[in-house]
């Protein structure tokens, strides 16, 4: 038996109820981080103050990949598609 027929709701009821839950301080954490990293190197970079570099790149990835845990839990699906295009454009940089 589903969890949705064991509680009587609906799988859209419990989706709209999953994301109004708080989020995992973890998630939280990164998510600020991400937002920091991704800003910070935009910033840094828009005002010659860090070349488009290892430590660049590596900001731009882990900072996609902690904004769209955030994305992922909160079902914001453009927003997800948004970081996954931002990670994948930072790992193709320092690898090729």
């Amino acid at each position: 038996m589903s969890d949705a027929t064991q509680t009587g709701a609906a799988p859209e009821a419990r989706a709209a109820s999953d994301l109004a839950r708080p989020l995992p301080l973890w998630m939280n954490i990164s998510g600020w981080y991400g937002t920091l990293a991704i800003v910070g190197t935009y910033l840094a970079s828009s005002h010659d103050w860090m070349e488009q570099g290892v430590l660049y790149q590596l900001l731009n990835i882990t900072g996609a990949t902690g904004v769209g845990l955030v994305c992922w839990r909160r079902r914001a699906w453009q927003a997800l598609s948004l970081e996954v295009v931002w990670a994948v454009v930072g790992l193709t940089a320092l690898l090729l």
